[in-house]
């Protein structure tokens, strides 16, 4: 089975501060490579079809950065659309149903996520979310997204932290009608059904969301 994917990029990364003046936040490099060529490395294994990126933020960047590749880009140029909008303006892109999903502003070391994750889809799943433990995580200032029963299906709480990626089926955003709108509302609606479940990511996750998680995810890579 292929999967094709969406990577997020279109983010205006206002939490990088001077960082993003010139740049949007995938091609802030950490240990010499651009944040989306991290991301992309990943993708580079057989299960993965299609590649889509959406962009918003000084788009122009990503696509001469992505030049000459088989990459597909989701345009929202006019409207950021959040990770929800963004996915339901990539879906004629992306084609095939169930798609993965995966965030451009993290760092990994360990395992491929994508390996695990789908490795761990099952035809009986709505969403599969890929987190991690907080003993694993650099860089993240939240609390914890969800914890996992004992069936893996997920609900909110302080537990683990979402890492970025999923595998989802898109028929989950076909009674939502805005056009602007977070991945949250979709999962909620999924979770009420017990369709949203979690596997477990074992290696190292760090989220370069800030200047301070820079050096934090190079000391994690042993660049």
């Amino acid at each position: 089975m292929s999967f094709p994917i969406l990577l997020f990029a279109a983010g205006l990364g206002t939490r990088m501060s001077d960082m993003v003046a010139d740049k949007p936040k995938p091609l802030i490099k950490v240990g010499g490579k651009t944040l989306i060529d991290h991301a992309l490395d990943f993708t580079e294994i057989a299960p993965i079809g299609q590649r889509v990126v959406n962009l918003h933020y000084k788009a122009d960047m990503i696509r001469d950065h992505l030049a000459g590749t088989d990459i597909l880009f989701s345009d929202e140029t006019d409207q950021l659309l959040e990770t929800g909008g963004g996915l339901q303006n990539a879906l004629p892109l992306l084609g095939n149903s169930p798609v993965v999903t995966m965030n451009t502003d993290a760092v990994w070391h360990g395992p491929n996520p994508l390996e695990i994750i789908i490795q761990a889809w099952r035809d009986d799943m709505e969403a599969l979310l890929l987190t991690v433990p907080r003993k694993q995580v650099s860089g993240h200032l939240g609390k914890g997204d969800f914890f996992h029963n004992e069936k893996n299906q997920l609900y909110r709480g302080p537990g683990n932290i979402y890492t970025g990626v999923q595998i989802i089926r898109t028929e989950a955003l076909a009674d939502i009608t805005d056009t602007v709108f977070s991945m949250n509302i979709v999962w909620d609606q999924i979770a009420a059904r017990g369709g949203l479940y979690g596997v477990h990511y074992d290696g190292q996750w760090c989220d370069v969301g800030q200047p301070s998680s820079i050096p934090l995810a190079e000391a994690m890579l042993h660049v």
